[in-house]
């Protein structure tokens, strides 16, 4: 059993990183390929996580033609194909572009923006992201200077439930009950209260404050500014919006610590024909699974490895969540799979000590309040936000800790037998889930 949390920081993402800031902001894009152990790899941004049918058929398309066929979700709602030809770029490239999914070369990699997947479907939320994810996406690539943005900087947009506000983004957007919207900039509690239809350039006004402030700090996110630029940041961006004719005032709205993902199987009160959220284990989709998906209807797909698909005949949702099921995705309550997660670990990782998918497989057991992470080195890519139970590959063993926002209790290393494994990590659940 893990002791009770301390306040002990996480240890620090290694400085050789792919996107480290002492060589230069290497994140991957569509049209950047990075060079992995299993091929070249592609991150294709996909703002909101929206997907047309057409365009979900050619991302499926361009996974079986160009690499191992299988799409990867990320925890940005973004997809990443694997497995890559060396030479394939152009012609990857021309794929994504006829489909609509590289609407500017040059801004391909700053277009990372979540959004609350199931804004505008059901009753939940104080307002719909959909104008402002259109209006952003829009702003950002015809904004010269946001070209500057690191691969890392994230914008999100909430509706007011809290859900992607929780995911530290840099830039938020909160929908408020009043009808106007909050801008979040960075963790801060304070806010500005600005008029709704103003959210995406009192976005991108912000995102270019922060440009400027960062300067030559090599700051690339909000968090990593200097103490001084930080704290002087907020008076920037409403000297700037106040410039730009944008009403703007002081509020605070503490950010959440934890939000969950849209629960898998339908979605009630949804009003734009049955709406279906569907869990992906491991973020990881073959080609039937996704074939199944895309053509079901629009995809949204979430920051926590999901997909929700919108739209489908009130005959077929029952049907088509059978199919799923039987495709091996999460439909329901109670599945083994739900909250566990993995970075992509050996073979398709050099920098990874561990094979943590496999591990993971095997460990798989009654599903806990707390999500669990897998991560094959001291980087752990694609962590979740909130709390979570992080488990670790070292050189000696596996270290397993339960995770507070920055802050992980008391460590407990066990020895790489997966018996032994699965044991630990299925305790520290339990654990956790027991002292909350």
């Amino acid at each position: 059993m893990l002791a009770a949390m301390s306040a002990s920081p996480l240890p620090s993402r290694s400085p050789d990183d792919a996107c480290a800031r002492s060589s230069g902001d290497a994140c991957p894009g569509a049209l950047r390929l990075h060079r992995a152990d299993d091929g070249a790899l592609a991150r294709i941004r996909i703002p909101g996580g929206v997907l047309t049918p057409r365009q979900a058929d050619a991302l499926g398309r361009a996974a079986e033609r160009f690499g191992d066929g299988e799409l990867h979700l990320t925890s940005r709602g973004n997809v990443q194909l694997r497995g890559l030809g060396p030479d394939c770029g152009a012609e990857l490239a021309g794929l994504l572009d006829a489909a609509g999914l590289l609407p500017s070369p040059r801004h391909e990699r700053v277009r990372n923006v979540v959004a609350t997947p199931l804004s505008g479907l059901d009753a939940l939320g104080a307002a719909d992201v959909r104008p402002w994810l259109t209006g952003l996406d829009r702003l950002l690539c015809g904004s010269n200077r946001a070209t500057a943005l690191s691969g890392r900087f994230l914008f999100a947009l909430d509706d007011g439930r809290g859900d992607v506000d929780a995911l530290g983004a840099d830039l938020t957007l909160l929908g408020d009950g009043d009808g106007s919207a909050l801008l979040r900039i960075g963790d801060d509690d304070a806010v500005l209260r600005i008029p709704s239809p103003d959210g995406p350039l009192a976005a991108l006004t912000a995102a270019e404050a922060f440009l400027d402030s960062a300067g030559d700090t090599g700051a690339w996110r909000v968090k990593d500014l200097p103490d001084a630029k930080a704290a002087a940041l907020p008076r920037e961006v409403v000297r700037r919006l106040r410039q730009a004719d944008i009403a703007v005032a002081p509020d605070r709205r503490p950010r959440p610590v934890e939000a969950l993902p849209p629960a898998p199987g339908t979605v009630p009160g949804s009003h734009r024909g049955t709406t279906l959220s569907v869990g992906v284990p491991l973020g990881r989709l073959d080609p039937a699974q996704w074939r199944l998906l895309s053509s079901a209807g629009e995809l949204r797909l979430t920051p926590w490895r999901g997909v929700v698909v919108t739209g489908i005949a009130s005959d077929r949702a029952d049907s088509l969540l059978s199919d799923l099921s039987g495709a091996g995705l999460i439909t329901g309550p109670g599945s083994p799979w739900a909250g566990v997660g993995a970075c992509i670990g050996r073979p398709g990782c050099a920098k990874s000590l561990a094979d943590v998918r496999a591990e993971a497989g095997a460990a798989v057991g009654p599903s806990g309040r707390l999500p669990v992470y897998w991560s094959g080195c001291e980087r752990r890519c694609g962590h979740p936000h909130g709390e979570w139970i992080d488990v670790v590959a070292t050189p000696g063993g596996h270290r397993i800790s339960h995770v507070r926002g920055d802050l992980a209790g008391a460590v407990a290393t066990v020895q790489d037998d997966p018996v032994v494994l699965a044991a630990a990590v299925a305790a520290a659940r339990g654990s956790a889930s027991r002292t909350d």
